[in-house]
C-alpha cells in the first residue's frame, strides 16, 4: 500500500520512522499478521521487525495477541492519533511544570526583563547607527521620509545606499521641500526620490519589518536637547508606517525633472507628519 508524501511526512512529522510507516501500512492492508510475514511485507528487515513493532505498539499504533505465532493488528488512524495527541499533552504539561518549577524563579531572581518591542534611540549618532543596521540588513523593499533636519544623518549612509541598489533593492526616498538640491540629486542617483512640503518627522522601513521613526528632540540625560526617535522590529507598526509612507508619496512632488527644476516645481501642500 502506497500513501502520497504529504501523507508520509505528516507521519513523520508524528514521531513515526520509515520502517513504522511501513509496517503500519501493511497491516492496514492485510488486517493481522505474523511478525515474520509482516517483515516479508514491509520489507523491514527481520533483525528490525520487533523492535519496530514493539515502538508502533507503545505509540498506539497497534495490538498484539498471545496467540502463537503472535499476530499483530492495526489501530484505527483516528484512535492512534487520539492516543498519540493526550500522550504529547502529557508530556508537554509534565515539562512545562518541571521547568517552570526550577527556571522561573533563576529568571525572576536575575532581575532580566523581556526585550521591548519598542526602543528609544537618541543623539544622531546612535540614531544614524541603527538606520545603518536597517539598511545593510535589507533585501528587497526600503522606504526613506527624510525631513530637512535628518539630512546630517542621511549623507554618511548614501554609499549603502548605493550598494543596494546595484543589489536590486527598490529604494523610495520622501524628501523635504527644503533639502539641498545638491543632497537630493546625490540621492537620486541611487533611489526614486520625491518632495514633500513641511515635513517635520521622518523614518526608515526595511523589508516591511524593520522600522525606525524620527521625532522631534528630547531631553537626553544630561539635560541637553537631541534628536529622538523609535525604534522597533514589529510588523504592525512597519505595515503602518509603510500605509502612510506610501500616502504620503502619492501626494508628493516627482523630482524626475531636471536637476535644476527641484527647487521651482513644489506643491504647496499641506503640513504634514510622518
Amino acid at each position: 500500500m502506497s500513501i502520497s508524501d504529504k501523507s508520509k511526512k505528516a507521519m513523520e512529522s508524528l514521531g513515526l520512522t520509515s520502517y513504522e510507516i511501513k509496517v503500519y501500512l501493511s497491516l492496514l492492508e492485510k488486517g493481522s499478521m505474523t511478525a515474520s510475514d509482516l517483515s516479508k511485507k514491509s520489507g523491514v528487515p527481520y533483525s528490525k521487525i520487533y523492535e519496530v513493532l514493539n515502538s508502533l505498539e507503545d505509540k498506539g499504533w497497534l495490538e498484539s495477541d498471545s496467540s502463537r505465532p503472535q499476530k499483530f493488528f492495526p489501530k484505527s488512524p483516528i484512535t492512534a492519533l487520539e492516543a498519540m495527541k493526550m500522550r504529547i499533552e502529557n508530556s508537554i504539561r509534565d515539562s512545562k511544570n518541571m521547568i517552570m518549577s526550577e527556571l522561573m524563579p533563576i529568571y525572576e531572581k536575575s532581575g532580566l526583563r523581556e526585550r521591548p518591542e519598542i526602543w528609544v534611540v537618541m543623539g544622531v549618532y546612535n540614531i544614524a547607527a541603527k538606520i545603518g543596521e536597517i539598511i545593510q540588513t535589507c533585501q528587497h523593499e526600503l522606504l526613506i521620509a527624510l525631513p530637512h533636519v535628518a539630512e546630517d544623518i542621511a549623507r554618511p549612509l548614501q554609499p549603502t545606499l548605493r550598494m543596494l541598489k546595484e543589489k536590486g533593492v527598490r529604494i523610495d526616498v520622501l524628501a523635504s521641500e527644503g533639502a539641498s538640491p545638491d543632497t537630493v540629486r546625490t540621492i537620486s542617483r541611487v533611489a526614486d526620490v520625491r518632495l514633500k512640503n513641511n515635513m517635520f518627522g521622518g523614518g526608515v522601513i526595511g523589508d516591511s519589518k524593520h522600522v525606525m521613526i524620527l521625532l522631534s528632540e528630547g531631553r537626553s540625560e544630561s539635560g541637553n536637547f537631541e534628536p529622538t526617535a523609535i525604534w522597533a522590529e514589529h510588523v504592525g507598526l512597519a505595515r503602518f508606517a509603510k500605509d502612510y509612507f506610501h500616502y504620503l508619496w502619492d501626494d508628493a512632488d516627482n523630482t524626475g525633472e531636471k536637476p535644476s527644476d527641484i527647487n521651482t516645481n513644489r506643491k504647496k501642500n499641506q503640513r504634514n507628519i510622518f
